[in-house]
C-alpha cells in the first residue's frame, strides 16, 4: 500500500519528533544545560551543608562561621570557579530534597557515599573514608564496645545518615534513638537521654578533643566503611566531571591533606 504524499511527510515529520526527543543531548548541549555554566555565569556557588558536623562543617557558636574540612574545601572550589560562597543549611534528611529542588548546586558536608542515595544523586570520587565509632561519658554505663547492645541501653543516630539503617539492622538488644535537627546526639548524651552515640572518625576525634567528659570506643573490627564525597543532582556529567578533577587537585597539590591534618582528619584522607 502507497501512502499519499501529504501523509507520508506528516508521518515522516512526527518520526524525525520522535528521534530528536529520543536522542541524547549532544556534549555542547549539555555544557549548556550544566549547572557548571550556570555558576560561572551568575559567579555564585550555592553549597548545601549540615551546620551541626564536628570536623566538618559545624557552625561555631561565638563567631556564626561554619568551620571544618568541608568549610575550608568549598571556599577553595569557590575560589576555583571565581564565584561568591553561598551556604545553603540542609542536613542528612533534607539534602536530596535541597538537590532536587535546586536550593544548592552541590552538597559538600561529609555524605556517605551508599547505593541507596546513589539511587537518587550523583556522587563525586571519595576523598574521606571513615568508619562507626562510639562516643559517651566517661562516668556512664557505656565502658567497651560489648556494653553497647545490652536491654537498657539508648543508643543515638543522626536522622537521615548512613549510620542509621546499619546501626538498625546491627542492634539486637539496644534502643536505637534517631535524632533530628535541631537536636544533635551529642546533646542527647550531655542531658543523660542516651546512654552512647554512633559517630563516624571526624566527631568522636572532635567530641573527645573538646570535652573532658566524653570518650571514644572503637568497635573490635571496622563496621560500615564507607567512603565521604560530595553529591550533585543526576544526569549532569559536566559538572561532575569538574567536581572529579577538583578533588583529584585538591590531592595532588596538598591542599586535601592540608585541611584534613588542621581538622585533624588526617588518617582518614583518600587515596
Amino acid at each position: 500500500m502507497t501512502l499519499p504524499l501529504s501523509k507520508f511527510l506528516r508521518w515522516a515529520a512526527a518520526a524525525a519528533l520522535t528521534a530528536c526527543i529520543a536522542a541524547p543531548l549532544p556534549a555542547s548541549a549539555q555544557a549548556v544545560n550544566s549547572r557548571l555554566n550556570e555558576i560561572t555565569k551568575t559567579k555564585k556557588l550555592r553549597v548545601c551543608q549540615y551546620p551541626l558536623y564536628y570536623s566538618i562543617s559545624f557552625r561555631n557558636p561565638k563567631t556564626g562561621e561554619i568551620e571544618g574540612i568541608d568549610a575550608d574545601l568549598s571556599k577553595e572550589l569557590a575560589k576555583e570557579l571565581g564565584a561568591q560562597l553561598e551556604i545553603v543549611e540542609s542536613s542528612f534528611g533534607t539534602f536530596i530534597a535541597d538537590l532536587q529542588a535546586n536550593k544548592c548546586d552541590i552538597g559538600m558536608f561529609g555524605i556517605g557515599a551508599s547505593l541507596k542515595r546513589a539511587q537518587a544523586v550523583e556522587f563525586s570520587k571519595p576523598y574521606l573514608i571513615t568508619n562507626i565509632y562510639a562516643v559517651t561519658r566517661k562516668d556512664g554505663p557505656v565502658k567497651s564496645w560489648a556494653d553497647i547492645d545490652k536491654p537498657g541501653m539508648k543508643v543515638a543516630v543522626t536522622l537521615g545518615s548512613y549510620i542509621e539503617p546499619f546501626m538498625k539492622n546491627y542492634l539486637k538488644n539496644a534502643e536505637l534513638v534517631s535524632v533530628a535537627p535541631p537536636n544533635s546526639r551529642e546533646g542527647e548524651l550531655v542531658a543523660g537521654r542516651v546512654d552512647v552515640i554512633m559517630t563516624d572518625f571526624p566527631t568522636a576525634v572532635k567530641v573527645t578533643d573538646e570535652f573532658d567528659w566524653a570518650k571514644s570506643i572503637e568497635p573490635p573490627e571496622k563496621l560500615a566503611v564507607t567512603p565521604y564525597a560530595y553529591v550533585i543532582n543526576q544526569g549532569d556529567q559536566v559538572w561532575l566531571n569538574y567536581v572529579n578533577l577538583f578533588i583529584d587537585t585538591i590531592k595532588l597539590d596538598g591542599r586535601l591533606k592540608k585541611y584534613a591534618d588542621k581538622n585533624k582528619l588526617g588518617p582518614i584522607v583518600a587515596p
